[in-house]
């Protein structure tokens, strides 16, 4: 494991590298030139195909585990063929910025599909009233494997807001689905989550925290799209894993989707795919980082744009950890699922309402301001809030 751990660190930090000193080269396709959305707090065009580097060390991390377990072979080959509609849509998005969301959504669901029927990655059980009758039927559980995988994939492009946000939130994740895959004793699982680790690791080294190149649509529907299928493949392949430990492992950007939708339709009356700057890191960001506000040097931003991440990586292992704890406690699992919601409601309100907790709130004069570094801008990649979904 450790052997594709840093094999696919070093391939996606040397091409992440490369992509970013040619950026001269394709920068007037690969960057994000748009700086005024809502959404948008960097200050500087940036290259949005950072999941180019991602893809490519998981595929050079698949290969070798496919050539050192034989038997396997033909399983993970075709897990990375699952995987290809999800990224190429979103990477043609990153390129062009003509792939509309439904299109990206539809190349996910797409490789979902593929995962069911190739892979068996179907829901077969979710302890949930009126989704077991669902899941009974073998084209049920497919349906609600595509339902589910897109939807995680969609919810990661959506925290895709902050340098190092998305691609840490899915480390911490996938680093609790690889506990559990070795505490079942499902190596293979566990091998393939770490190759994903190793790749976004090496990613994130040149995205946080100076944001110099984005994870865009591509890297974040890819990564979005291997953590649920794994998490769906680690369920269908082990009975003793509750089918609410994907849930509660990938609480936070799940959450952050549905309660984006609620806020925008039910209590904003506005169209569930029309862009806000309005999402819980978008306020922890505005909010809770007192100092140079209204500043637009880029070091600045850049450097309050980095404080921000921490907070959402706390929140997001304030359901992983307990997930991977109680991971075969169906009952136990529902209860901190719960928990973990009132507990993002009450936090977003609070922010909302100006009423966060004092020592949540990070103040620095400016007579000890950081000082000016080196810097791409402060990021919110763009494929983080495209329509439908933000």
């Amino acid at each position: 494991m450790l052997v594709v751990f840093f094999l696919s660190f070093f391939c996606a930090a040397a091409l992440t590298l490369l992509l970013v000193r040619s950026s001269h080269l394709h920068g007037g396709l690969s960057k994000d030139f748009d700086l005024a959305g809502p959404q948008k707090f960097h200050s500087r065009p940036v290259p949005r195909i950072g999941g180019v580097g991602i893809f490519a060390a998981f595929a050079a991390g698949v290969l070798t585990l496919a050539w050192r377990q034989v038997t396997s072979f033909e399983w993970v080959l075709t897990l990375l063929l699952c995987c290809a509609p999800a990224f190429v849509s979103g990477l043609v998005e990153d390129l062009t910025k003509q792939v509309s969301a439904l299109r990206r959504l539809s190349f996910t669901a797409l490789s979902a599909l593929l995962g069911a029927w190739l892979l068996d990655a179907s829901i077969a059980r979710t302890e949930i009233p009126g989704l077991d009758w669902i899941a009974a039927m073998p084209v049920g559980a497919a349906a609600l494997a595509v339902f589910a995988v897109a939807g995680v994939a969609n919810s990661v492009n959506i925290i895709d807001g902050m340098n190092g946000l998305a691609s840490m939130c899915v480390a911490i994740m996938l680093a609790g689905l690889a506990y559990v895959a070795l505490q079942v004793g499902d190596t293979l699982i566990a091998s393939l989550a770490i190759t994903v680790i190793g790749a976004t690791l090496g990613f994130f080294l040149w995205n946080y925290p100076n944001g110099l190149i984005f994870l865009g649509d591509g890297g974040a529907y890819f990564l979005g799209f291997v953590l649920a299928e794994l998490a769906i493949l680690l369920l269908a392949r082990n009975d003793t894993v509750s089918p609410m430990f994907p849930l509660l492992l990938c609480a936070y950007p799940v959450w952050e989707t549905v309660f984006s939708m609620y806020r925008r339709k039910l209590l904003r009356g506005r169209p569930v795919g029309m862009p806000d700057g309005i999402h819980l890191h978008s306020l922890i960001y505005r909010r809770l980082m007192r100092w140079a506000i209204g500043s637009r040097d880029a070091a600045i931003l850049t450097r309050r744009n980095a404080l921000t991440a921490p907070y959402l990586w706390v929140l997001c292992s304030l359901s992983v950890i307990p997930a991977t704890i109680w991971w075969d406690d169906t009952q136990a699992l529902q209860m901190i699922l719960v928990t973990f919601v009132v507990g993002y409601v009450l936090l977003y309100w609070r922010i909302v309402k100006f009423r966060t907790p004092k020592w949540l709130v990070l103040r620095v004069p400016q007579a000890v301001a950081p000082p000016p570094v080196a810097a791409a801008g402060a990021s919110v990649s763009r494929g983080g809030d495209n329509p439908p979904h933000d």
